[in-house]
């Protein structure tokens, strides 16, 4: 029994110059986490709006800026890599919010002008509302402008489309001056007038409204760059060419493979670009 004691002593007082013998245990390499299926972003951007302006921009449920321009935006900020934040402006404070680098980009139906194009770098056109006219429907006339001579003809004075109707028809039509569109259109449900000249977007939500639902889109589009412009476009700073040409790409690859169609299409029953 003594001789049993005595090994276990022996035993125990070796225990700690075996472990030291012992060769260390490696550290198992830990798992690499798992790659994201989604490509990081290469910049951050805000693109502004008004919000304030259905279909093209307004603000959803959430009070989140939502539309057929915020669509394309979204489109747009997949294709250039980049993560969006989107915030909405009064009109007013958008051309100096983005001059004062308050956000990056304005989507904001912000039609191009010559004094624009001095303050701002514009992007490429991304829509157009050509000039059209709207009459009861099944008036006699849906057809070419011509239709139209010796017809009463509402306008909205001192605007471009009065300026294109003076143009064209000063001398063949009877044209009535409206101080706003809605008087107008008003006058045409009212039978005062033949047929309306005006903005087509503008005019087709007029005939999808209760007031409206007497009269319909007739004849053409007016497209007349010199008088009626040439589009809306994006409105970003002068010195951010890069910024500016990534953005037209993304436009054009949308237009080139019908994603742009299809959330036209969404919106609207016609081309706007």
């Amino acid at each position: 029994m003594r001789w049993l004691v005595l090994f276990a002593m022996l035993m125990a007082a070796a225990g700690p110059a075996f472990a030291q013998n012992r060769p260390a245990a490696k550290p198992t390499p830990a798992k690499p986490a798992p790659k994201s299926p989604f490509t990081p972003p290469a910049f951050k951007i805000t693109i502004a709006t008004e919000a304030a302006f259905p279909p093209f921009n307004y603000l959803d449920r959430k009070g989140m800026p939502a539309g057929f321009e915020m669509e394309l935006a979204q489109e747009a900020c997949q294709r250039m890599k980049a993560e969006c934040e989107f915030a909405a402006f009064k009109w007013d404070e958008l051309i100096p919010g983005l001059l004062d680098k308050k956000f990056d980009i304005i989507m904001s139906s912000l039609d191009v002008t010559s004094e624009r194009r001095k303050r701002l770098g514009l992007s490429r056109r991304y829509y157009l509302s050509p000039g059209a006219f709207i009459a009861q429907k099944g008036a006699p006339f849906d057809g070419p402008p011509s239709l139209l001579r010796n017809k009463r003809i509402g306008i909205q004075k001192d605007s471009m489309h009065a300026d294109w109707a003076d143009k064209s028809f000063r001398r063949s039509a009877q044209l009535k001056r409206y101080g706003t569109v809605a008087e107008a259109l008003g006058a045409l449900a009212a039978d005062e007038v033949d047929a309306v000249f005006g903005d087509k977007v503008e005019l087709w939500l007029w005939s999808q409204k209760q007031e409206g639902k007497c009269c319909e889109l007739i004849g053409q589009d007016i497209k007349d760059n010199q008088m009626l412009g040439i589009g809306v476009a994006a409105g970003l700073r002068k010195e951010d060419a890069k910024l500016r040409d990534a953005f037209n790409k993304a436009l054009g690859t949308m237009l080139s493979d019908g994603t742009y169609k299809k959330i036209n299409e969404k919106y609207f029953p016609f081309a706007l670009n």
